[in-house]
């Protein structure tokens, strides 16, 4: 007689203790997430460290945008059916190679190759908090889930003072090799504390669907990370787009007549899912246009008129301070949403976010104020990201954890990408050639800053609208109401 649910769960109780696995997940998240910002310290050198032009060293950047928007959905469904464990150490394997791959190369195609490779390991943030879902089943399970959630946008706030220093003092190809060791780290660590997923959905895996949704995505945010280099009605960027449309829309369809499809997308569509994941753009878009914008300013050269002057490391560490709140807010977080609820918890940090973009607008661009304002933004994305995994798994069932989670990511993942080209497109049209560089003007920064806050306001106009608890037969015991 095979066991029952409750069997497996007594048996995921005598694994090692709660608090390791939550370390180390957490770990694992942060160092997923410190792959978005590793090579932001030599973007402006890589042309001429690859001997190749600007537009050719952009995709270092949008490779691992693209992967890692593309697999955290498939990752999710793969650790549903196969264990996700199993798949969180596939997932990390890939980054050593990807490390390792980047680390001896000198030419582009080496490092682009490396770096999609880094890119997948972004998965392992949904399938950790499916991981919590399946283990923990005592009140500590949300401090948790926010605090696993939150290393997105941790790990990339923490990494950016790492990469600036080793850039500063070191080889490029060190940053590599330290990516490569965190991987090895963070696998040894799963394989020894985390425990074998026994919670798994049985069936077969929609080969079909997965690269439907592969190809379509690859080419709508392919026009969103460079329609801006091609021209937006360039016909490369509208075959991409109304391409990539239109397989997803396909796409859509076969999902709906397969009997087990790589995404319920009858789930997915379920009110509080799907206002959760558009939400999840808007409060992506915000979190990253302060990742593009702020370093600009705080770097440029006092003599253009926009910038502050600081070094890059300077830079940096101004900029922190948001992935240290993420983190502090995690437990603080999970505790609220078992008293007021994640629905409330993400109007707050929508709230947050307007109110940091503001600040700004109205106070001005001087390092303190950016400074306050990235405050206000790891406050705004600590109650955030944490309220969003809570949102969708109290609506879904547990054999739609991963995949469900893996979709959310993937909505972020699309206000990030979007965040990058709006920015871009904007201060490079606001630029002036001074000494044979574009130069952004201040009115640009001004208007990047209206954009984000705009995408916090789209985010809390849409968080009003979940509901404020889930229909009786979608709840979660574990989860708050």
């Amino acid at each position: 007689m095979p066991p029952s649910d409750e069997d497996k769960r007594k048996r995921l109780t005598r694994m090692p203790r709660h608090g390791a696995i939550v370390a180390v997940l957490a770990l694992t998240g942060l160092a997923s997430s410190f792959m978005f910002t590793l090579v932001v310290p030599i973007q402006a050198e890589l042309p001429e460290l690859l001997g190749a032009s600007r537009e050719d060293t952009a995709w270092v950047v949008t490779v691992t945008l693209l992967v890692a928007a593309i697999t955290t959905p498939i990752a999710g469904r793969l650790g549903d059916m196969y264990g996700k464990r199993r798949i969180v150490l596939v997932l990390l394997v890939l980054l050593i190679i990807g490390s390792v791959i980047a680390a001896f190369s000198t030419s582009l195609i080496g490092v682009i190759i490396g770096r999609a490779l880094q890119g997948a390991v972004v998965g392992v943030v949904p399938l950790g908090i499916a991981i919590l879902r399946d283990v923990l089943h005592t009140s500590g399970v949300n401090s948790a889930i926010a605090l696993i959630s939150a290393t997105l946008g941790v790990g990339g706030a923490l990494g950016l003072p790492i990469s600036a220093f080793i850039t500063e003092f070191a080889d490029w190809h060190i940053i590599f090799w330290v990516a490569a060791g965190i991987g090895a780290v963070c696998f040894g660590l799963v394989l020894w504390i985390v425990p074998v997923s026994v919670l798994r959905t049985p069936g077969s895996f929609d080969f079909v669907g997965a690269a439907g949704l592969a190809v379509g995505l690859t080419g709508i945010l392919l026009v969103i990370s460079r329609g801006n280099e091609w021209g937006w009605l360039s016909p490369a960027t509208l075959a991409l787009g109304l391409g990539g449309i239109v397989v997803l829309l396909i796409w859509g369809w076969y999902e709906l007549q397969i009997a087990e499809p790589l995404l319920d997308l009858r789930v997915a569509a379920r009110r509080p899912v799907l206002l959760t994941n558009f939400a999840s753009i808007g409060m992506g878009f915000a979190l990253f246009a302060s990742n593009v914008v702020f370093p600009q300013i705080l770097e440029l050269p006092v003599e253009t008129g926009a910038g502050l002057g600081l070094s890059l490391i300077a830079a940096s560490l101004v900029v922190m301070p948001a992935g240290l709140v993420m983190m502090v807010l995690s437990p603080v977080s999970g505790r609220l949403a078992g008293v007021i609820g994640p629905r409330a918890l993400l109007i707050m940090g929508a709230v947050a976010l307007v109110a940091a973009y503001a600040f700004v607008l109205i106070a001005g661009n001087g390092v303190w104020q950016i400074f306050v304002s990235n405050i206000l933004i790891g406050i705004g994305i600590g109650f955030g990201f944490a309220a969003m995994p809570m949102l969708i798994m109290r609506s879904v069932p547990q054999s739609e954890t991963g995949a469900s989670n893996g979709l959310n990511a993937l909505f972020r993942s699309l206000g990030t990408s979007t965040a990058a080209a709006v920015m871009g497109a904007v201060l490079a049209s606001s630029s002036t050639v001074q000494d044979g560089m574009q130069i952004p003007s201040a009115a640009g920064f001004h208007l990047t800053y209206i954009l984000a806050g705009a995408g916090a306001v789209i985010a809390l106009l849409l968080a009003l609208f979940i509901p404020a608890h889930p229909a009786a037969e979608e709840r979660h015991p574990s989860l708050p109401r």
